[in-house]
């Protein structure tokens, strides 16, 4: 009798706790949403949306669609950059410990528009600019002359086991460059993890890095190409002479 008993009180505990991760699971992707919309801005200093979230707690997979950072202060592009859709791949217990980790993440045909000088101030370096300037001041050293505030709850780090993005294109002065596939491993593999801030910077600073790399073989391209047109007019002229 007691062994029935303990049988059914131990289903009954799987019951409640798997209604806990169905609901924590279809409310969880609009707390996200408003925690990205609301952060995102502060970290980059830009226009920072996702249209919505959805996540499956029980298989710990989630996606994003139409991920967008705008433009940072001074240009005008309507977007720097833009995601139809980012698939990622969690680890669902790890969401209970202080460092969540995600397996895989897959940013498939983002839309990147490049304004500015690939040797200079561009907007791509701007945001990276904001994102630094956000790391440091969430890092700098607390004053201890300042008042003592409640001890507020660290952030959650973060492992990112693959971060992949796909099928890349980036728009400067009306061309439209492919980029190549861009693979990142193992952050935040140690015990101190990444945080989020330090994920965008690792993140940005990658696609900036490609995107000018594609603008100056597409400039170096150009220049051979209306070198060797020269030449050809060059000559032609001088046939004429001989003429």
């Amino acid at each position: 009798m007691k062994k029935k008993i303990l049988l059914g009180v131990g289903m009954g505990f799987a019951v409640v706790i798997l209604a806990a991760v169905i609901i924590v699971g279809f409310f969880l992707g609009d707390v996200v949403k408003v925690g990205m919309n609301t952060v995102g801005p502060k970290v980059t200093q830009t226009t920072f949306s996702v249209d919505s979230v959805h996540i499956s707690a029980l298989t710990g997979s989630a996606s994003l669609d139409n991920f967008v950072i705008g433009s940072p202060e001074g240009y005008k592009a309507d977007h720097t950059i833009r995601v139809g859709k980012t698939a990622v791949s969690i680890s669902p217990l790890s969401v209970m410990s202080d460092k969540i980790v995600v397996k895989s993440i897959e940013v498939r045909d983002p839309d990147i528009v490049f304004e500015g000088n690939p040797l200079g101030a561009n907007n791509l370096k701007k945001i990276m600019e904001n994102v630094n300037a956000f790391s440091g001041a969430a890092e700098a050293k607390p004053d201890t002359n300042a008042p003592a505030k409640p001890t507020a709850k660290p952030a959650k780090k973060l492992e990112v086991d693959h971060f992949l993005i796909t099928g890349a294109k980036v728009h400067f002065n009306g061309a439209v460059l492919p980029l190549p596939n861009i693979e990142l491993n193992d952050l935040g593999k140690g015990p101190e993890g990444i945080t989020p801030a330090a994920l965008i910077k690792e993140v940005l600073g990658q696609i900036t890095t490609d995107s000018i790399k594609a603008i100056g073989s597409s400039v170096g391209n150009a220049g051979k190409a209306i070198g060797n047109e020269a030449s050809k007019i060059g000559k032609g002229i001088g046939d004429l002479f001989k003429k």
